[in-house]
C-alpha cells in the first residue's frame, strides 16, 4: 500500500554550516567552521554530544595524526595520551566527564546552535546542490537551510538521502561485526592483565592469552564469536575497557537488525563476567558498571567520492598535493565479518598517510559532483579495507577540523566547497598550527 503524504514547512533559521553528527568528527566540524566566523548548527539524534566518545562508549582513543590538530585538544580535555596508535600505552577515558568536556568544549563557541534529539529525515535539494535539511525533533517537522551541509552521521545518513553514490561492506556485502563496549571495576591490578587486540602478546598460564581465549572458546566456555577477548585498560584504576562481544551479519541502516543485535551482545555481557570471574586472575572481583548506549558500529555505508582511496596507498604512506589531513596512521583493522577475530591473517600496518580533500566531495550514482555537501568521519571516499585504518577516532577528528574549516570557507567566499580552492584551505589550516606537509 502507498500514501501520499504533503506538507508545507517554514525554513526554521539559515546557517553558513550545517553539521549532522555530533560525534568525534562531527564535534570538530562544527567547532572548525565557528572558529572561522560561521553561523553553525549542529544537529545530533541523541541527548548528548560526543557520539562514540560517550554514548557509543568506545575507548582508547586510536589512531594517530600530524601535529596540531583538534584532537589534541580534546585528548587533553578527556585526559589521555596525545597520540597512541594501537592502544599500547592509551587509556580508555571517563566517557562521563567526556559528556559534560565535550558539551563545555563546543559551549565556547557562540555561534553554534545545538539542536539535540533531531535526526534528520529528508534534505532540501535545488538540483545536484543540497541546500538544507528536513529534522524530526521534539516540536515536530523542522526545516533548516544551509550554505553548506556536513555529513558526519558515520553511517552517511545525509549523503544517501541526497543521492549519493553508496557502497557497503567487501566484496560479498558483508561488514565488520557490531559490538557493545562495557566497563568492569574491582580488577586486582598487581594479577589483572590486559590485552589491547590481535597485536598483542601477552601471556596466561604460559601461553599467549588469544590463544589461551580460544582454547576456552573451543571447549565452550564462552561463544566462539567472541574468543578474542579484549581488555583495555582505563584511566581509573582498577577498571578495563572490554571490547569482545560481537554480532555478525548485522546491518544498523536496516532498522529490524539493530534490536537483536543490542539484545544479544547484552546477553554476551553476563556470558563474559562470569568467564572472567571464574578463570581469569585478577578479575576474581570484577563488577559490571557501565556500557555504551548504542551498538558499536564499525561500518556501514560508504559515500563514493571525486576520489576513492584505497588500502594499498595507506600502507605505502601516500601523499597528494589536496592533503587536508596529514599523517594519520593505523593498522587496516578488519573484525570478521564472518567469524571471530581479525578477517585476514596478518595484520597490514600502514606507513603515516594523507587524506585527499577529494575524498570529502560526494558524487552521486551518475558519477556528477553533489553541491554543498561534504562528508567527514569514517564514512568517507574509500574502498572497504582502506576504511577499516581510517575509521578510528583521531582520523575522525583532523578531519572533522579540516571540513569544517572547507564548509566555513566555502561560505564565506560564496562558492560551493566543490569550487573551493585546495591551496586556500590548506593556507587556513597550516595557519591553525596543523602540519599537513613533511
Amino acid at each position: 500500500m502507498k500514501i501520499r503524504y504533503q506538507t508545507e514547512l517554514e525554513i526554521n533559521a539559515h546557517y553558513d554550516v550545517a553539521v549532522v553528527g555530533a560525534g568525534p568528527a562531527g564535534i570538530c566540524a562544527a567547532v572548525a567552521a565557528a572558529r572561522e566566523g560561521a553561523k553553525v548548527a549542529l544537529i545530533e539524534r541523541y541527548g548528548v554530544l560526543g557520539g562514540n566518545l560517550t554514548v557509543g562508549f568506545v575507548g582508547p582513543i586510536l589512531g594517530m595524526v600530524g601535529k596540531g590538530t583538534m584532537r589534541d585538544e580534546i585528548v587533553k580535555l578527556l585526559g589521555v595520551p596525545e597520540n597512541d596508535m594501537i592502544g599500547e600505552t592509551g587509556k580508555a577515558h571517563d566517557m562521563e566527564r567526556a559528556k559534560l568536556e565535550l558539551a563545555r568544549f563546543v559551549a565556547k563557541e557562540k555561534n553554534i546552535d545545538v539542536l539535540l534529539q533531531t535526526s534528520v529525515f529528508d534534505v532540501l535539494k535545488d538540483g545536484r546542490r543540497v541546500t538544507g535539511l528536513l529534522l524530526a525533533s521534539n516540536e515536530g517537522r523542522m526545516a533548516v537551510s544551509a550554505d553548506v551541509v556536513i555529513d558526519c552521521s558515520g553511517d552517511a545518513t545525509v549523503c544517501f538521502l541526497a543521492g549519493a553514490r553508496i557502497e557497503k561492506g567487501r566484496e560479498d556485502g558483508l561488514m565488520q561485526p557490531v559490538t557493545l563496549e562495557f566497563r568492569i571495576d574491582g580488577v586486582d591490578d598487581s594479577r589483572g592483565l590486559y590485552c589491547i587486540g590481535d597485536v598483542d602478546n601477552v601471556e596466561l598460564f604460559g601461553m599467549r592469552f588469544l590463544d589461551w581465549c580460544k582454547q576456552q572458546a573451543d571447549e565452550g566456555k564462552i561463544p566462539q564469536k567472541i574468543a578474542a577477548v579484549r581488555l583495555h585498560p582505563c584511566t581509573a584504576e582498577g577498571q578495563r575497557q572490554v571490547n569482545t562481544t560481537q554480532v555478525n551479519g548485522v546491518d544498523v541502516t536496516r532498522v529490524m537488525d539493530i534490536f537483536p543485535a543490542d539484545l544479544e551482545l547484552r546477553e554476551q555481557i553476563e556470558i563474559l563476567m562470569r568467564f572472567l570471574r571464574e578463570n581469569v586472575p585478577g578479575y576474581e572481583k570484577i563488577r559490571f558498571i557501565q556500557s555504551g548506549t548504542t551498538t558499536g558500529v564499525r561500518e556501514t555505508r560508504r559515500v563514493m567520492g571525486d576520489y576513492v582511496i584505497t588500502a594499498e596507498e595507506l600502507a605505502e604512506g601516500c601523499r597528494f598535493d589536496d592533503v587536508v589531513v596529514h599523517r594519520a596512521e593505523f593498522i587496516v583493522d578488519i573484525h570478521n565479518p564472518a567469524g571471530a577475530g581479525q578477517a585476514e591473517e596478518k595484520i597490514q600496518y600502514c606507513k603515516p598517510y594523507d587524506l585527499p580533500y577529494r575524498c570529502f566531495l560526494p558524487r552521486d550514482c551518475e558519477n556528477r559532483g553533489i553541491e554543498g555537501l561534504l562528508v567527514a568521519g569514517r564514512c568517507i571516499s574509500g574502498t572497504h579495507r582502506a576504511h577499516a585504518s581510517y575509521r578510528v577516532m583521531s582520523p575522525c577528528m583532523a578531519m572533522g577540523e579540516a571540513i569544517g574549516t572547507a564548509a566555513a570557507l566555502a561560505s564565506k567566499m560564496g562558492i560551493t566547497p566543490r569550487e573551493l580552492p585546495v591551496k586556500t584551505l590548506q593556507k587556513a589550516l597550516t595557519d591553525k598550527g596543523i602540519e599537513l606537509f613533511d
